[in-house]
């Protein structure tokens, strides 16, 4: 008997802004008056609950994802990567005019980024777009930023979600910026809040006190396990029975574009197998560490080298 697409179940769903990343090698990164030149350029499928969700693919993990797309070259280039890397199609909404959403992305020698995101139908998702009946069988749902209106659909979603549906969270600058209260509604309902160390400073408008005293503010709302990222310094983390700082790896970095994102995949793989904190936190930060290693996702590990990596740390 042939399986239905929206028979499905996948483990853990998506739900984010669909970007194409055009992404251009710079000789540095010019501020305001200055010039620099491209090297080299490529067209990458992106946006970071897309890499998340496509990296947790690439381990082993059922994924589909909730995001929209035009009928244009970059969505097709959207849709097949999803559907190369084994992502589940049946929650992707289509657009009937408009254009997919953009990322112009300027990476510097160093591996260093600037971003600017243009983004198209990613701002156009309502909740009566999404199919409700999927995201009733996933364990975790994983939300990231959008740019303008599909954070309210965001919050609309939570109500909808099952009572046992882990929702994790990357709220990126995007969403710090909008300020405390206005994220509260998601926050509150956060089990896995994964930030970087600049974001969780803004959030709270303090440079003064140590990441560790700001992350564990935000067992007031209710979120149980609290990751902040810290680049090259590795990560930190605390849940209600242990924390931990956990190095990163050495490696050779071509494109930081994404770093965040393919820690996601290896930390919310690590929960998924009830992994203890600070082994989730290792294979996070491995999977970044090969990640970073190329452009876009061309770098980033398979589950077999994912299972080598586990068998060595045991």
């Amino acid at each position: 008997m042939e399986m239905l697409e929206d028979d499905l179940n996948a483990e853990v769903i998506g739900f984010g802004a669909l970007n194409v990343d055009k992404l251009y090698s710079v000789e540095n990164i010019a501020g305001a008056d200055e010039e620099s030149f491209i090297k080299t350029s490529q067209d990458t499928p992106g946006g970071s609950a897309a890499n998340t969700i496509v990296g947790l693919s690439r381990l082993g993990i059922s994924t589909s994802i909730i995001g929209k797309i035009a009928e244009d070259d970059d969505g097709e280039l959207i849709e097949y990567n999803l559907a190369f890397n084994g992502v589940f199609s049946n929650n992707l909404i289509y657009a009937d005019e408009g254009s997919t959403g953009k990322c112009l992305g300027f990476v510097d020698s160093n591996g260093d980024r600037c971003l600017y995101v243009d983004p198209g139908v990613n701002d156009e998702i309502v909740i009566d777009e999404i199919n409700t009946l999927n995201i009733m069988r996933c364990k975790i749902m994983h939300y990231t930023s959008f740019v303008g209106d599909s954070f309210k659909t965001q919050i609309e979603l939570l109500e909808k979600l099952n009572k046992d549906c882990v929702l994790s969270f990357d709220p990126g600058m995007l969403y710090v910026q909008k300020g405390f209260d206005e994220i509260k509604p998601i926050l509150d309902r956060c089990d896995i809040l994964l930030i970087n160390e600049s974001e969780l400073r803004l959030l709270f408008n303090d440079d003064e006190s140590s990441y560790k005293q700001l992350a564990k503010k935000l067992f007031d709302c209710g979120i149980s396990t609290i990751v902040v990222k810290r680049g090259s310094q590795g990560v930190y983390a605390c849940n209600n029975n242990e924390e931990c700082d956990v190095g990163a790896f050495k490696c050779d970095v071509v494109d930081t574009t994404g770093a965040g994102d393919s820690f996601n995949s290896g930390f919310l793989y690590a929960y998924l197998k009830e992994y203890d904190l600070e082994k989730s936190c290792k294979i996070g930060n491995w999977v970044a560490s090969k990640a970073i290693g190329g452009f876009g996702m061309e770098k980033f590990p398979k589950s077999n080298e994912l299972k080598e990596f586990i068998n060595e740390i045991n």
